[in-house]
């Protein structure tokens, strides 16, 4: 037989409780809660996790990375020589996004 605690709640949380556990007993329900929570069993309907929303970053990181390396190459390709400092803000956001830089005739 399994020790027993005693756990004080809130009269509001023992209403919640209440009003959401349908025929389980509340010490059924609060454990149910609580592996539901802990195995991650409970995805709720058009959430995502860490591991999509990290997918979807790094992917639109990539995709900036792509648009900045061309525009920079164009640029260069029509013989337009950015400004000094025009240049540099826009390696500094390249590097910044964990790419490397490819710059035709750098």
């Amino acid at each position: 037989m399994s020790e027993k605690r005693m756990l004080i709640v809130d009269a509001e949380l023992v209403k919640r409780i209440d009003e959401n556990r349908g025929d389980m007993s509340r010490p059924d329900f609060i454990n149910f809660l609580i592996e539901s929570q802990l195995k991650g069993e409970v995805k709720k309907e058009g959430a995502v996790t860490r591991e999509e929303f990290h997918q979807f970053q790094e992917g639109t990181k990539e995709l900036l990375r792509s648009f900045l390396e061309f525009f920079i190459s164009y640029g260069l390709e029509l013989g337009k020589q950015p400004g000094d400092n025009e240049f540099e803000q826009l390696s500094r956001k390249l590097q910044g996004l964990g790419g490397s830089v490819k710059i035709k005739g750098s």
